[in-house]
């Protein structure tokens, strides 16, 4: 199994993180546009948008909106600023809590192979689902409790689009 660099370890008891800082500041480029799906057993779907809109050698900023699942709009769009090594941080597991595993994983926009992260939490376990070719946020979550899929997001579509000048 092809493990993520040790270079990406950020601490010394935790696994290394998929991506570094910098291969996420180079895959979320100004105009890459995600949009999400999270479902909750018995509930309906919701849809979310997230558009990378500018960033720099430390700095992103991402507009997050609301949508429906055509990805129209629904209500008024937030924005969030976070530094490369922050969204990096996300990433990073106990080693003592985590499995790793290399998967192949469909989704809506095409099949990739992917590192699956398997963290043990006081009662429940999540799976990050990291597609390799994608650099930043994982491509699929899971939360399980009892043995049962409690929640799942998952990547729907994944674009580069740049932004527009004038």
């Amino acid at each position: 199994m092809a493990l993520p660099p040790e270079t990406h370890r950020l601490r010394p008891d935790h696994l290394p993180t998929p991506f570094s800082a910098a291969q996420i500041r180079h895959g979320c480029p100004a105009g890459r546009t995600i949009l999400i799906r999270e479902e909750e057993p018995g509930e309906k779907p919701s849809f979310r948008r997230i558009v990378f809109m500018e960033g720099d050698a430390e700095t992103s900023v991402q507009e997050l909106q609301a949508t429906d699942a055509s990805g129209a709009p629904l209500g008024e769009p937030s924005s969030g600023r976070a530094t490369w090594l922050d969204l990096q941080r996300h990433a990073s597991q106990p080693a003592d809590a985590t499995a790793l595993t290399e998967v192949r994983l469909a989704l809506p926009f095409g099949d990739f192979d992917c590192w699956l992260y398997t963290v043990q939490t006081p009662g429940a376990e999540l799976r990050f689902w990291f597609a390799k070719e994608l650099p930043g946020m994982p491509v699929q979550v899971e939360q399980w409790t009892s043995g049962a899929v409690a929640g799942r997001t998952v990547m729907i579509a994944n674009e580069v689009n740049p932004p527009r000048t004038a």
